[in-house]
């Protein structure tokens, strides 16, 4: 893991571009494996991957989704018969967010959704044919997995062509749901069905109005996908603008006005969540975010002696999305 002095800690409350974030991780299988490595469009990924193999395929799908579709993408792949959840572990700390795989079988797309809530950071995205292997799923309440069910294109990699549309797009810009995705059919399934995926921490795509749209957006637990990847953006933005700070100034002193600076590059995050649509707005068209910051005379003297600062706190309010309105008329004669 990298060595960071900065640790942001963020706690979910529901009311009664950047490190990583949009690149994703094919993870395939080729004889011999294959190591981490990075492609920027298709010819260069056939030189390793030809056309007839699933990663090459899985690929196409991900960066045939128009002008949101990914500039870079990553690919590693185990030996036929490896085991990917040690080829997974084995990339972790590389540069990438969304993790999708050619792998089909539950039992090991469990283990790696295990790997990756376990881990507590990225998102897993994943398709299901069968009602019975999203079941499986649900019964983990993952909240890093998210599950895109097609009862008869699910080998078309429709996990991939979501992720295409969606995961490159600025944080909080975007909700997952209403995503059309190119190459893919929307299932021919009924209101029950839809329903019952939904109820399993599924999403489906199926025709809303007249027009092809993926399904609620959520991660198995029920969680929207777009809350889990603010929470994420947040908290790598705010560590990595401390850090900065830390690594390129000669000292940041324990004083009032050095606190005052790591308060202000956590303001300068939020600040900037607010311009991407992550954070709400109150009536006045201000950001709904605070922070406190203890001052020195606040502070422990024992962490003061060790150089450390505890206790700091922010608090924001999601902006989240509208995906359903109900609205009345009358008419009079």
């Amino acid at each position: 893991m990298p060595i960071r002095d900065v640790t942001v800690t963020i706690d979910l409350q529901r009311p009664a571009g950047l490190i990583g974030f949009g690149k994703p991780l094919i993870l395939g299988t080729k004889t011999g494996g294959a190591p981490y490595k990075e492609y920027s469009d298709l010819e260069g990924l056939s030189a390793d991957y030809g056309p007839s193999t699933e990663v090459y395929k899985m690929a196409a799908t991900l960066t045939g989704q128009g002008q949101n579709s990914p500039a870079v993408f990553a690919v590693v792949a185990h030996d036929d018969g490896g085991d990917p959840v040690a080829t997974l572990q084995s990339v972790w700390d590389k540069d990438w967010y969304f993790l999708l795989t050619t792998e089909s079988d539950v039992s090991t797309i469990k283990a790696l959704a295990d790997v990756v809530e376990g881990k507590g950071f990225k998102m897993f995205a994943t398709r299901v044919g069968d009602e019975a292997d999203l079941a499986v799923l649900k019964a983990q309440d993952y909240d890093r997995t998210f599950v895109i069910y097609h009862s008869t294109e699910a080998n078309k990699f429709p996990d991939a062509a979501w992720v295409g549309a969606r995961g490159s797009q600025p944080v909080g810009s975007v909700t997952w749901k209403f995503a059309q995705l190119i190459g893919i059919t929307a299932d021919d399934i009924g209101l029950s069905t839809v329903q019952s995926v939904n109820a399993a921490g599924g999403n489906v795509y199926v025709m809303r109005g007249g027009q092809p749209r993926t399904g609620e957006g959520i991660v198995v637990s029920g969680e929207f996908i777009d809350v889990i990847m603010s929470k994420d953006w947040v908290q790598i933005n705010i560590e990595n603008a401390i850090q900065n700070l830390l690594n390129n100034s000669p000292k940041i002193p324990y004083t009032n006005a050095g606190i005052a600076q790591l308060e202000a590059a956590t303001v300068n995050v939020l600040r900037a969540g607010f311009n991407q649509g992550i954070i709400a707005e109150d009536a006045d068209g201000l950001p709904l975010y605070s922070t406190d910051f203890p001052t020195r005379e606040e502070t422990n003297p024992s962490d003061r002696a060790q150089r450390k600062y505890t206790g700091a706190t922010f608090t924001f309010e999601l902006a989240g999305a509208v995906h359903e309105a109900t609205i009345h008329g009358t008419i009079t004669v």
